[in-house]
C-alpha cells in the first residue's frame, strides 16, 4: 500500500522538494506496528526540562524551577545539586537544558542553560558549567550570556549540543517582544551560537571579522529553538523551533544561514490568523526541512536513533511535542523527511525532551508538576 499523505494548509514554492508537515503520514505498508511500551523510571520531578546520562548509569535531569537532580538507575531522586547560580524561574524561564562534556569521564564538566537575572527586571539565557563533585557542582563558570538582556518571561530557547569537533552549539529565543532583532547580527536574540567548551569564540565562526555581527553567531532568523541534535552521519546540526500560530519548523541549521523569522515564515498572528512578514520563501533564506501548519505541535527535544533496539526505526528522528502531546517519529531520507508517525497519543503528556541513552533505549521527560522520566520498549 502506498503511504498516504494528508497536508493541512497550503504548500508554497518554498517547500518544493521538502515535506510540508502539518502533515500526517500514515497507512504504512503491511500491518500497523504496535505502540511502544512505556516504563516509568522516575516520577515526582517538577517540570523537568533536560536530560543527560552519567557513565555510571545514573541520570541528570534539570527542573525548570531551578534544580539539577541526580536520579539513580533504580529511579530514586537525589537532592538538588548545590552550587548553581541564581535562576529566574518565571514564565517560560528557569533551568533549561543540561549536557555533559564529551570528555566528562575525565574532566567531570556539566553544562546547563538557564534564564539569568539582569538589572531592572531584565533577564536572558546564559550557559554555565561546573565540575560534578558528589552532590554539588564545583568551579562553576558562566561561559556565555545572551545579549542584550530583556524584560520578558518568554522565548529563552534553549538547547545545548556538542558537535563532533567538541564545539558547543547553544540555541536561543527571540524573547518574543524583540522578534525583529532576530534579523540583526549585532545581538544574540533569535540566534544559534557556537562556542568553545570554555566559552571562547572559535576562530572559524562564520561572522568572525564583521563589525556588524557578534562573533559567537552561527545562524540567525530563529524564533524559539527548543530542539537540537547532531546528525549521526553528517555531523550537521538539526534544530526545530516554535512558530506562532502554526509554522513550527524543522531545520538543518546552516553555517551563517538566515532562517527567516520574522520576515519569512509559515506562522500566523495569534488569534486573528493574519500573515506575518513578507511570505514563506526568499532566495537568501534557508528553507525548513519540514513545517507544521495550520496548528502548532509545540516541539521540544529531539534525538536521532542510532541503536538497533527498535526494529525498523534506526536512523529515524524523534521529536517531543508539548501541544500535540505525542512523540513524533520522522523517517529521514538524506535531508528529507518522508514520513511522520505520531506515537503515544493516549499518554496525554506534554513531551519536553527525548534522548537516546547509552543503552540504546529512548527516554522521555514529561512536562508537568509531577513530571516523569520514561523509557520506551518495543
Amino acid at each position: 500500500m502506498t503511504p498516504i499523505r494528508r497536508v493541512h494548509g497550503v504548500s508554497s514554492p518554498r517547500v518544493s522538494g521538502f515535506l510540508a508537515i502539518g502533515l500526517v503520514l500514515c497507512a504504512l505498508s503491511g500491518p500497523a506496528r504496535a505502540e511502544p511500551k512505556v516504563e516509568t523510571v522516575a516520577h515526582g520531578l517538577v517540570n523537568p526540562w533536560g536530560l543527560a546520562f552519567l557513565p555510571d548509569g545514573r541520570f541528570l535531569v534539570s527542573e525548570r524551577p531551578g534544580r539539577l537532580r541526580l536520579i539513580g538507575a533504580d529511579g530514586r531522586l537525589g537532592p538538588p545539586l548545590a552550587g548553581l547560580p541564581p535562576v529566574v524561574a518565571e514564565g517560560q524561564g528557569g533551568l533549561l537544558d543540561v549536557a555533559l562534556d564529551p570528555a566528562f569521564a575525565t574532566n567531570r564538566w556539566v553544562y546547563w542553560s538557564y534564564s539569568e537575572p539582569g538589572e531592572a527586571g531584565t533577564n536572558g539565557t546564559a550557559v554555565a558549567r561546573g565540575r560534578l563533585d558528589g552532590d554539588r557542582l564545583a568551579d562553576v563558570q558562566v561561559i556565555f550570556r545572551q545579549l542584550p538582556k530583556v524584560a520578558s518571561r518568554q522565548h529563552f530557547g534553549s538547547r545545548l549540543a556538542f558537535a563532533p569537533d567538541g564545539r558547543l552549539f547553544v540555541t536561543l529565543g527571540d524573547r518574543f517582544s524583540r522578534k525583529d532583532d532576530a534579523q540583526r547580527l549585532d545581538n544574540h536574540l533569535g540566534k544559534v551560537v557556537r562556542i568553545e567548551a570554555d566559552g571562547k569564540v572559535p576562530a572559524d565562526n562564520p561572522f568572525i571579522g564583521r563589525a556588524d555581527a557578534r562573533p559567537e553567531l552561527w545562524s540567525y532568523g530563529h524564533r524559539n529553538v527548543q530542539g537540537a541534535a547532531i546528525h549521526p552521519g553528517t555531523g550537521a546540526l538539526w534544530t526545530h523551533e516554535h512558530g506562532p500560530q502554526g509554522g513550527d519548523e524543522l531545520n538543518i541549521d546552516a553555517r551563517g544561514g538566515n532562517h527567516g523569522w520574522p520576515v519569512i515564515t509559515f506562522g500566523r498572528n495569534y488569534g486573528i490568523g493574519t500573515r506575518i512578514g513578507d511570505g514563506t520563501e526568499r532566495a537568501d533564506v534557508v528553507a525548513p526541512v519540514a513545517h507544521w501548519v495550520p496548528t502548532s505541535i509545540a516541539p521540544s527535544g529531539m534525538a536521532f536513533l542510532t541503536s538497533d533496539r527498535y526494529p525498523g526505526w534506526k536512523g529515524n528522528l524523534f521529536i517531543g511535542a508539548l501541544r500535540a502531546e505525542s512523540l513524533l517519529r520522522l523517517e529521514i531520507d538524506g535531508n528529507k523527511v518522508v514520513r511522520e508517525t505520531r506515537l503515544l497519543p493516549t499518554l496525554n503528556e506534554r513531551i519536553r525532551d527525548v534522548r537516546q541513552g547509552p543503552d540504546g533505549w529512548l527516554y522521555l521527560l514529561t512536562d508537568n508538576a509531577d513530571g516523569r522520566l520514561l523509557r520506551l520498549r518495543p
